[in-house]
């Protein structure tokens, strides 16, 4: 794995927006970056990130398992208690999922450390997808890379085959919302209603806004029209606080991500991880805050909420002493305490966290987030990557 500095595109701006990558820059800051890009080696992708990615997914549907026979587990997970059966129903139906990120630590030497599980509502999709694949075809016919150079990212194809087996056994409407004013969030929602076209699904847009209840009990979008499948660019745990979270398992509608993705969406399963398999080399050490076993931890971790976006809210702690934070909205429903960890790639003063897609819940793409502190928050830029020739 090497930080390679690379010459922008003289016209980047103009050759991303042409792919409709309208946020590329951020209140006036680059997000996207590709004056820089991350080189890894194959062997690295298969043996460090593809195949520990796989690993702890499936450790995480084992957790699931135990955490719905286990009510004091989900009421450390902060989970509402009318929402549990909710919650199981969804899983014992065995509804589908479609997609997560996993932030993982590496600096090319392995083993790669989760950071935390993006389940329910991951965004970057897009840039990860179209537009750093976009990049590499550009940076070797430019002659920037080597030709046969290549990346770990089958997402868009992955994507589409996904959605075409969510549609199956019988075609249905599928509507996509997200938050107004959100460019970002948009452009994730914009980019997954494309790959739900191409595979075959009549697909439609509403902002969260939008959504209304019909007088049978189904939610409808803005044109008053049932929404029988929806994919919700939104946490769970915030639907649970609305006003008609009462609604949400008699409404007939199946959900995308579906409920039992908030037991995986909340920092707490990085405690629960470590109880259930202690030592596994893909994890950190990480407890529930107050909990004595917090003292074994190293002097240098990091406390995380349980419920957090972006960065927002997450402390980085060394003997006692602040060293980075990030401010925000969270914490009311409790933290976690995590070992820093010690493989986070850095040179230079920046600070780079791996991003490993899954689609259906098999490892097929890579991002990287970087920034001048070891926290990534929104404001943390996208670099690309490739696999060396």
């Amino acid at each position: 794995m090497r930080r390679v500095p690379l010459a922008p595109r003289p016209d980047w701006q103009d050759q991303v927006e042409r792919l409709g990558f309208a946020f590329h820059t951020l209140d006036g800051q680059t997000y996207w970056d590709e004056s820089v890009a991350y080189a890894f080696t194959l062997e690295q992708i298969e043996r460090d990130i593809e195949a520990p990615t796989e690993a702890i997914e499936q450790l995480c549907f084992a957790f699931i398992e135990t955490a719905l026979r286990d009510e004091a587990i989900l009421t450390r997970l902060a989970i509402p208690a009318a929402q549990w059966d909710f919650i199981r129903e969804s899983w014992q139906r065995g509804d589908r999922n479609l997609y997560g990120r996993l932030d993982l630590a590496y600096d090319g030497k392995g083993p790669a450390k989760l950071l935390e599980y993006n389940a329910d509502t991951p965004t970057a999709l897009f840039e990860s997808s179209v537009v750093q694949w976009d990049w590499l075809e550009q940076a070797m016919a430019r002659g920037m890379l080597a030709p046969g150079c290549d990346q770990f990212n089958s997402l868009h194809e992955r994507l589409i085959a996904a959605w075409a087996q969510l549609r199956e056994p019988t075609p249905y409407r599928l509507h996509l919302a997200c938050v107004q004013n959100s460019n970002e969030d948009k452009g994730t929602v914009d980019y997954l209603m494309d790959c739900a076209v191409q595979a075959g699904l009549d697909a439609r847009f509403s902002y969260i806004e939008e959504i209304g209840l019909l007088s049978d009990g189904r939610f409808c979008d803005g044109a008053n029209q049932p929404i029988e499948t929806l994919f919700k660019l939104y946490p769970w745990e915030w639907l649970f606080r609305e006003g008609y979270a009462a609604n949400l398992a008699t409404s007939r509608c199946q959900f995308i991500e579906p409920p039992w993705k908030a037991i995986l969406s909340n920092k707490g399963l990085l405690a629960c991880l470590w109880e259930m398999e202690p030592g596994h080399p893909n994890l950190l050490p990480a407890f529930f805050e107050g909990d004595p076993r917090c003292a074994s931890l190293s002097p240098r971790h990091v406390r995380k909420p349980l419920y957090s976006r972006e960065g927002a809210n997450i402390t980085l702690i060394e003997r006692g002493q602040v060293l980075d934070q990030d401010d925000g909205p969270y914490g009311a429903e409790g933290f976690v305490l995590q070992d820093a960890a010690l493989n986070l790639f850095e040179t230079g003063g920046r600070y780079a966290v791996l991003g490993s897609w899954l689609v259906a819940s098999q490892a097929c793409g890579l991002c990287l987030r970087e920034d001048a502190s070891p926290i990534t928050k929104n404001t943390s830029r996208f670099v690309p990557h490739y696999i060396e020739a």
